[in-house]
């Protein structure tokens, strides 16, 4: 089983263009927080007539930087990797900007049946962009092309269902959005986010051997990314037997298996830690390993099959 390690070593300023490497630059937004850690990463693929990925959220220091590091080119393509408010709001202004068109999946809930659902306070799902509408759909396989790059589409849904990867196969190299970060865990939030989607997306790039580095919407890129990627899934499966292991013994609510199962994290964490457990007894239900009684939500009282 491999290690999962994080690296935090990313020393970023908000709004520099940054260059990676031939075909790719890099624009971080000033939106630091617990999920976005040092803030959205917009990644420049091309010269001249470029492609913008992820353009961030309604940021009005973000869209000039954007459009400052592109003076003098030509914008062709605004691809959203998925649509939290993190990623795809500030996709609408750029498009006014400068007339390109935007490429997605789908519109927010397109790639999996499902509706917000509130819990005391909280609403699942609440960070979604429901007003992202994209000019052309793209499928898994899909080539985006522009002029001198061309992008492969890898469908990747578990951390949004409507989440697409995007390969620079001339440079190697997978701009995963959310999907794997080097930073930290995704976190899975039902209904829109799905365990097993997420475990099959994984497997998927696990599969793919082209891929040498990962340029995620969030911290620092990631060489060696398949043995990460399958050292995230040997967590997540880990902690599913975690989650399943304190309901077998009689823990019935989401909060309560939250509390043992992530004693050692900040309490202010256990929010999106609830999040993510929700999903892995999603997970764990469709199974046939844990029952509800009631809808699945952060109130519900579960227990286990058998």
């Amino acid at each position: 089983m491999s290690e999962l390690s994080f690296d935090h070593d990313f020393d970023v300023k908000a709004g520099d263009c940054v260059r990676l490497s031939d075909q790719v630059r890099r624009v971080t937004c000033n939106n630091p927080g617990p999920f976005t850690f040092k803030g959205t990463n917009s990644y420049i693929v091309g010269t001249g007539k470029v492609a913008i990925i992820d353009p961030g959220p309604e940021d009005e220091d973000q869209l000039a930087a954007l459009l400052d590091a592109v003076r003098g080119e030509t914008v062709t393509h605004v691809i959203i990797t998925h649509t939290h408010r993190d990623h795809s709001p500030l996709s609408r202004r750029l498009q006014q900007a400068t007339g390109a068109k935007t490429y997605a999946y789908g519109p927010h809930g397109s790639g999996r049946a499902a509706k917000a659902i509130t819990s005391g306070d909280v609403t699942l799902d609440a960070a979604g962009d429901h007003e992202f509408n994209p000019d052309v759909t793209v499928e898994h396989g899909d080539i985006v092309e522009g002029d001198g790059w061309a992008l492969e589409s890898v469908f990747t849904p578990g951390h949004c269902s409507n989440h697409m990867a995007f390969a620079l196969n001339d440079e190697q190299t997978l701009f995963c959005g959310d999907h794997v970060m080097a930073w930290s865990t995704s976190v899975i939030a039902p209904p829109d986010g799905h365990m097993a989607d997420y475990f099959s997306s994984l497997r998927t790039l696990m599969a793919r051997d082209q891929d040498r580095l990962y340029l995620p919407g969030h911290g620092p890129a990631k060489q060696n990314p398949q043995r990460f990627a399958r050292a995230f899934l040997a967590h997540r499966q880990m902690r599913e037997k975690a989650v399943l292991q304190h309901i077998v013994s009689g823990e019935r609510t989401i909060m309560g298996v939250v509390k043992k199962v992530y004693a050692g994290i900040d309490a202010k964490l256990h929010a999106a830690a609830a999040l993510s457990t929700l999903a892995h007894v999603e997970h764990l239900i469709e199974q046939n390993l844990v029952r509800a009684h009631g809808d699945l939500s952060l109130d519900t009282d579960y227990e286990a099959v058998g």
